[in-house]
């Protein structure tokens, strides 16, 4: 019988997952290598070779390869996206400058906001118009889009947004707009919004539209380089790429819609924890993904997590709403802070310490890594600690200095005037302060309470810091999956082909034609089902989700709905009522019945069935020997100095095992730190429990 694999590769700031999973036996393999740059497939192309060499498969026997990658969103926080030009309806030209009035921050006097992708004078605006009801109020001036193209062709632009007014309701002048373009500048990359985002608010969708064309060449080169690198190297099944709403799609869809990966990466994490959150019988998780450059937190009940219809991107300030650009994309619902293992300590002006959110990120990386970084890290300080094994990082491939690391703290520490311990401790807890203050704010935001809800840890450095988040949190019980330190990784191949379409079409429910929600329904099903197919989805298994964006009439923003399946023309304002009260009053506590809801935007996801993944086992990649690796000394809270700590080789403990902290549990591509006040044991689905003491 021939072996199938399955491989999902996750590029990080520091460090490029691969992960392989044999179907049939659950058997995973996994490598871990330093992220290149400036090109990201070098270090996936160097990891399957790797794989190829040590012989984990043959390269005929993969049989389909998940990627996520952040490629997009540093595109666009860098800036080195396309130059790109901008066809709009006559008097928009400045859309993207004026924005909105609303302000991100009310107090600030000079406040700054994000340039826009096109320069002013690469935005072109056409003779033509269209009422929101469809209605041409002027035809479209062709004369003026083919000037338009002569100009931006002498500019030598490698890429063109065309968007119109109204045109997610009437899109004809767009589609001739763009034949034209495509006539006059062949070669050049063009993005459209009523196909990019078709949805209504004219600056979020000229936004979205730009940022499209923007990163559209440069992914085209490196999605078409990394495929082109795995067919070099054997590797002939097809290339998946994940989206932002935690599906996966073609390699064609994602080059054509690449302003839909950039939250890419982050989506395997949230994948993760759903699974082994089902897998340990809990409903209520919180989703906890610290890497070297960033950590990010998602809200997970009853087995699903929230998707939102837009996003923001390339913020001026990281974690203050409105200060980036807006994208129309659907996305997964989650908060992300600049703190890793790569995360740099500083003294702030003030002569206080900080930590993140610059990283040393994989060149030079932290202190430890010997690349020149003279600047303590977190990782500087989870090793001075005692958490990190020095001659077993990443299972021993790659050692840490020591040395180096003191060194980089010992600099700091005189800064601040303390000792070095106490020093990395500051480091430690600070990091930790800082991950579960952004968890805080985005339950409350969300409207969840975190008592009674589960951690599920993955990534490089999540384990070590998660029972301090937790305790932070008011958090009890941890999960640390198999393969945590590349959960991301692992979660991408949990994620099922999947894309969503929108359209606008406002209408208070008791104005609402139900054979119009039959028409829109209708269409963005024969999309969804022409993508998903497309993409290697059996018709007879494509699954259908519609959902809409509801409000109160005179709201400014809509919360998203489940639509009920099976509406008939009698049922469908009583349905939709009923559902949007229903959702409203989860989020909100009340309802205003006296109020008429009116529908925004109308959705369908189309996706084909779940990857069934058979129990997994991890499989380290050299010979382990015993369950008691040891004892080396490390520093908790409250201690005036480092205690005597057991250490464990995870491989080798069995289910039922238990121990009470303070204990390391040391694996491959990750290091569990049980601090005094908690219990470990291991549970069947090899997921290692932490649990806090009742009495503690």
């Amino acid at each position: 019988m021939n072996k199938r694999y399955l491989l999902s590769v996750d590029i990080g700031g520091t460090f490029t997952d691969l992960v392989v999973l044999e179907h049939g036996t659950g058997a995973l393999r996994v490598v871990k290598v330093l992220t290149s740059y400036p090109d990201p497939s070098e270090a996936v192309l160097e990891g399957v070779h790797r794989l190829l060499q040590e012989r984990v498969f043959q390269a005929e026997e993969v049989s389909r390869t998940i990627h996520g990658t952040t490629l997009v969103t540093n595109t666009l926080i860098e800036r080195r996206g396309a130059k790109t030009g901008l066809i709009t309806t006559e008097g928009f030209r400045d859309t993207l400058d004026i924005g909105r009035e609303g302000r991100y921050d009310i107090y600030d006097l000079f406040l700054e906001l994000p340039v826009p992708l096109v320069q002013r004078r690469l935005r072109f605006e056409i003779p033509e118009r269209v009422k929101v009801t469809g209605e041409i109020l002027l035809d479209l001036d062709e004369s003026m889009v083919r000037k338009a193209c002569e100009g931006l062709k002498e500019e030598g632009v490698e890429a063109i947004a065309i968007c119109f007014l109204h045109s997610y309701i009437y899109s004809a002048h767009e589609q001739r707009a763009a034949q034209i373009t495509q006539e006059i500048m062949v070669d050049t990359a063009l993005s459209i919004s009523h196909q990019v985002a078709p949805e209504m608010r004219e600056y979020e969708r000229t936004s979205t539209t730009v940022a499209n064309a923007y990163v559209q060449p440069l992914a085209d080169r490196y999605l078409t380089g990394l495929e082109e690198g795995l067919s070099s190297s054997g590797l002939k099944g097809p290339l998946h790429i994940m989206l932002s709403n935690a599906g996966t799609c073609s390699v064609e869809i994602a080059k054509q819609f690449p302003v839909r990966l950039i939250e890419s990466g982050p989506c395997g994490g949230a994948l993760a924890a759903k699974y082994w959150g089902r897998a340990t019988g809990e409903e209520k998780i919180l989703a906890f993904d610290m890497g070297g450059t960033t950590a990010k937190a998602v809200l997970i009940e009853r087995g699903e997590f929230r998707i939102s219809g837009s996003s923001e991107v390339a913020r001026i300030y990281r974690f203050k709403r409105g200060s980036g650009l807006p994208l129309l994309v659907p996305v997964l619902d989650l908060i992300e802070i600049g703190a890793g293992g790569g995360s740099l300590a500083r003294v702030n002006d003030l002569g206080l310490p900080e930590v993140g959110p610059e990283s040393a990120g994989s060149e030079p990386g932290p202190a430890c890594y010997g690349a020149g970084m003279e600047e303590p890290t977190v990782t500087d300080a989870d090793l001075f600690l005692g958490y990190l094994n020095p001659s077993f990082f990443l299972g021993g491939r790659m050692h840490l200095n020591m040395d180096a690391s003191e060194s980089a703290l010992s600099k700091l520490a005189k800064k601040l005037n303390i000792d070095i311990y106490r020093t990395a401790w500051g480091i430690h807890r600070l990091v930790n302060e800082n991950m579960a203050n952004a968890a805080r704010v985005h339950a409350t935001e969300t409207g969840v309470a975190l008592q009674g809800f589960t951690m599920v840890a993955t990534g490089g450095a999540g384990p070590i810091h998660s029972c301090g988040v937790a305790d932070l949190l008011g958090v009890r019980k941890v999960v640390v999956p198999p393969v945590a330190g590349v959960g991301s990784a692992f979660g991408l191949m949990l994620a099922p082909i999947s894309f969503e379409f929108s359209r606008s079409f406002v209408s208070r429910l008791e104005n609402l034609n139900s054979e119009d929600v039959h028409t829109i329904f209708s269409e963005l099903e024969k999309e969804g089902r022409k993508i998903v197919v497309g993409a290697g989805v059996d018709p007879n298994e494509v699954m259908l989700r519609r959902t809409a964006d509801m409000r109160y009439a005179g709201q400014g923003h809509e919360i998203r709905v489940n639509i009920p399946e099976n509406l008939t023309d009698e049922s469908v304002n009583k349905e939709l009522i009923l559902a949007f009260e229903g959702e409203y009053r989860r989020i909100y506590g009340r309802n205003c019945p006296d109020v008429s809801v009116e529908v925004v935007h109308w959705r369908v996801t189309a996706s084909g069935p779940d990857p069934i993944i058979e129990k997994v086992k991890a499989l380290p990649s050299s010979n382990h020997k015993g369950t008691k690796k040891g004892d080396r000394f490390a520093f908790f809270q409250g201690d005036n100095k480092p205690r005597k700590t057991s250490v464990f080789n995870r491989y080798f403990l069995e289910t039922g095992f238990r121990v009470s902290g303070p204990v390391i549990i040391e694996e491959e591509e990750a290091t569990t730190v049980v601090p005094p006040g908690w219990e470990l044991s291991l549970c069947r689905s090899g997921c290692l429990i932490l649990s806090k003491d009742t009495n503690d």
